[in-house]
């Protein structure tokens, strides 16, 4: 939802994105896109748990192979003064930690994961895309779970182009390398063990590197 907070300085109607750090308490969820706010709704269960999912399996990869770091839902990525969003799940490469501080990254990540909410949902798969294109971030990963829905973006020219997935449900990505999903544990109720699913994608990346 849109929250009305009025910007800090009179000679402007837009929020920047020092003005966005001030105005939006530590903690809280929100995203700066083109000067305006934009705070999430509380998660759902559901929602709560696949973010604490999908986090889980990049993170725990991305420490085990020395890849870089992930972070979560409520860091922001400067993207330009009027810019800043907080994607769900982010990666990062090790190259590029250097760009990174205590309270925000400047410049975008090299993964960007959002989970699809009602209030959310138009700005996921329209002005976010957009936005995430604009700033570089090589993969865009949707996942939308009250449609039973998930894409994977990968960027070619500047533009998103979608993913296709091996046997219709396994996703690779070209950023994490060797790192899988398959799309079904993403859309089953209740969620698979995280921990089991992280030692399968192990598993298939050590077999693939004895190969």
């Amino acid at each position: 939802m849109v929250v009305p907070f009025s910007p800090l300085s009179p000679d402007s109607d837009l929020v920047t994105v020092e003005e966005f750090y001030c105005l939006v308490p530590d903690g809280q969820k929100a995203d700066l896109i083109d000067g305006v706010i934009y705070i999430a709704s509380p998660d759902t269960r559901r929602s709560d748990r696949l973010g604490g999912f999908i986090k889980f399996l990049m993170q725990g990869y991305a420490a085990v192979q020395g890849l870089g770091e992930v972070y979560g839902s409520r860091f922001a990525f400067e993207l330009s003064e009027f810019r800043a969003p907080e994607p769900d799940a982010a990666f990062v490469r090790r190259e590029r930690l250097h760009l990174v501080s205590e309270r925000r990254m400047v410049g975008g990540p090299d993964i960007a994961v959002e989970i699809v909410s009602r209030e959310s949902r138009q700005r996921d798969y329209g002005e976010k895309q957009q936005l995430y294109a604009d700033a570089g971030v090589s993969e865009y990963w949707i996942i939308d779970s009250l449609q039973r829905r998930v894409e994977f973006h990968r960027l070619r020219a500047g533009r998103y182009e979608p993913v296709p997935l091996e046997q219709n449900r396994i996703f690779r990505s070209a950023v994490l390398e060797n790192f899988w999903l398959d799309v079904e544990w993403l859309l089953v109720e209740p969620l698979p063990n995280e921990y089991q699913k992280f030692q399968e994608i192990l598993a298939q990346q050590e077999h693939v590197r004895n190969m």
